[in-house]
């Protein structure tokens, strides 16, 4: 009976696993699905639907961008997480839903780290620390010299608590040992507009952004807030040249799939990728954005720097006593 049910049963396994098999070595057949964790409209779904064009012509079938917005990106992430782990279902992922919720929600629904098969790690986009032009200080070490001696003089701006504008916060206070005022928003517009009118002190806030008020006069920039400086601003120095060690609060992007994604589907959707990001035209609008791309783009690479990320916001969250359910 043993041999019989065992006769029985290879010849479906086999097919099973052909099938597999045959999928990932045609894939893709059918249109593919970026999922976007956040509203149109924003600069990742602006970043998003540039890449989708650029990827439709690498995979000969058309990339569509779905918006799958609310509580900071983990609906769209968890819906991602849950799919069929076929390759037409891919999320464009963020520090936010990729690094930073696991250690903000208690009850997330997926894990970063185990929940995703990792595509490629797109780059980052360069946060800036500015001052309103009122607050005494044109360097880090006077910003913190006069934190430490009027300590309920400044406050930061953030787009909302949780978001990397507010986190950015939290750890400079952590590293400078100064106790800034964390003022949160709804979204990033309020909050810019209150900082120009001196209603809060600083913001960190991404390069775009910052850029034209920063050229105007309008607000004071401090330093990068990134490992390394902006073409965007050349002669800025970033916060860890002028003394605050290993601080790095740059908003990154990265594509996975679900996990269980066959390998053959993630080199495939891996190889597409590259190849558009290396196109001049996507280079240089990427560039205009103020995305910086990342050196290493293999799925080894995403997985060893989200498995980084979410060692180091863990411990900042836990330390802040930061939660948000």
């Amino acid at each position: 009976m043993k041999k019989l049910l065992a006769a029985l049963l290879l010849p479906l396994a086999a097919l099973g696993f052909g099938g597999l098999a045959m999928a990932a070595t045609d894939y893709p057949v059918q249109p593919v699905k970026l999922v976007v964790p956040f509203p149109p409209g924003g600069p990742t779904d602006a970043l998003a639907r540039r890449l989708a064009d650029a990827l439709t012509s690498q995979l000969g079938q058309t990339v569509v961008v779905e918006n799958k917005a609310g509580a900071g990106g983990n609906i769209g992430s968890d819906y991602v997480a849950h799919a069929k782990p076929d390759g037409y279902t891919i999320l464009f992922g963020t520090s936010g839903p990729l690094a930073i919720n696991i250690s903000l929600y208690k009850n997330l629904g997926y894990d970063p780290r185990t929940s995703f098969a990792p595509i490629i790690r797109i780059g980052h986009l360069p946060n800036i620390l500015v001052l309103n032009p009122k607050v005494p200080a044109h360097s880090l070490k006077e910003l913190i010299a006069y934190a430490k001696a009027h300590p309920d003089a400044l406050s930061f701006a953030s787009s909302g608590n949780g978001a990397s504008s507010h986190l950015a916060g939290v750890l400079f206070n952590q590293m400078a040992g100064t106790s800034i005022l964390h003022v949160p928003y709804r979204g990033t517009g309020p909050a810019l507009n209150d900082l120009l009118g001196g209603q809060v002190s600083m913001a960190f806030t991404d390069i775009l952004t910052a850029l034209p008020h920063v050229k105007s006069g309008a607000l004071r920039p401090i330093g990068l807030a990134s490992a390394q400086r902006s073409d965007a601003l050349p002669d800025l120095p970033t916060l860890d040249e002028q003394g605050l060690a290993g601080y790095d609060v740059s908003v990154f992007f990265g594509i996975v799939a679900p996990a269980g994604t066959p390998e053959p589907i993630v080199a495939r959707l891996n190889k597409a990728f590259a190849a558009a990001l290396s196109d001049p035209e996507i280079r240089s609008a990427l560039a205009m954005q103020g995305i910086v791309q990342a050196e290493d783009k293999t799925p080894e690479g995403l997985k060893k720097f989200i498995d980084s990320e979410v060692d180091k916001w863990s411990k900042v969250i836990k330390t802040a006593g930061i939660s948000l359910n």
